[in-house]
């Protein structure tokens, strides 16, 4: 996600031609806001899909970071295992016999079956240790918690197409909404650096902002979207708390992978999205907001009477 206290990238000099930054992100926002919302909204194979490329992009990308780094992760293995995550998520809502794929057993025989590659594939000089654990992080940090935009998107209480997108989307809201305040508060008011060595951005101002905003916007959203639209609330104490912790989960995700580039000496994850860098660094805050938001919606989550 995009530092706080400082602009996202430079806009490009001018004279050199093409679109400046800003305007090469709000034409791929224009684009991708839609198809994201679409897929919400259609749920099924359609958001099944869109997550499984998003979690071989991601895992793509931080195997390339890893291997900046001098390790040699099963990229391949790792990339398709991260996209069939969702997928094999989908067939099981689906209701088909697949629930085995998702059990601890078959993860336990997926690192059996990685050591063994590991051991032709890379040998005591390829450092097997490092390259299975890397590949196998990949594989949790991308597609494992990408599942849980599938899962937040059936939940057991959000019956029907209207109620499951609303609850979905007001995760993803508070996700964009934590973002943008921390940046917004943090360029205007932000004077100490917040973890200078990890990302020297970012404010103490803006990550209170951040917290205070989202907490307010997770009350309103709450109150004004999910009990109308989906017949579903949270006690308003828990909807202020809500905002807090998903905020804080997004800022720590944030955090996370500019310490994993900043070890590599990146800036971005990739540049395969114009003015935006790669999907790791849209979709980092993400990662760890929606187990977190899951979480807390098992343990909050009302129905409320029509």
């Amino acid at each position: 996600m995009t530092d706080t206290g400082t602009p996202p990238r430079a806009r490009a000099p001018s004279g050199q031609g093409g679109l400046s930054n800003l305007a090469q992100r709000v034409l791929f926002a224009l684009a991708a806001i839609p198809i994201v919302l679409g897929a919400v909204w259609f749920g099924d194979w359609a958001l099944a899909g869109l997550l499984a490329i998003a979690s071989a992009l991601a895992a793509w990308e931080f195997y390339r970071i890893a291997e900046r780094l001098g390790t040699r992760p099963m990229a391949r293995g790792g990339i398709t295992i991260a996209a069939l995550l969702p997928l094999a998520v989908h067939a099981r809502y689906l209701g088909f016999p697949v629930n085995w794929l998702l059990s601890p057993t078959v993860g336990s025989v997926l690192v059996i079956v990685l050591f063994s590659a590991a051991i032709f594939a890379r040998g005591v000089s390829g450092r097997p240790l490092e390259s299975v654990s890397l590949t196998v992080f990949g594989v949790l940090y991308t597609g494992a918690l990408l599942c849980f935009a599938y899962v937040l998107r059936y939940h057991p209480y959000a019956v029907g197409r209207t109620a499951g997108t609303a609850l979905l989307v007001l995760t993803l809201a508070l996700v964009w909404i934590s973002d943008t305040a921390a940046y917004v508060v943090g360029r205007t008011m932000g004077k100490h650096k917040l973890i200078p060595a990890v990302s020297p951005g970012k404010t103490v101002a803006g990550a209170v902002g951040a917290l205070v905003i989202s907490a307010i916007a997770s009350w309103a959203l709450v109150r004004f979207v999910l009990v109308p639209q989906a017949q579903l609330g949270l006690r308003p104490v828990h909807a202020v708390l809500f905002g807090i912790v998903v905020s804080t989960a997004v800022q720590l995700g944030d955090l996370a992978e500019s310490l994993i580039k900043r070890e590599a000496g990146v800036k971005d994850s990739s540049h395969i999205i114009p003015g935006h860098g790669g999907v790791l660094d849209r979709i980092d805050g993400m990662l760890f907001a929606l187990p977190v938001a899951y979480l807390l919606l098992n343990a909050w989550l009302i129905p409320v009477p029509r």
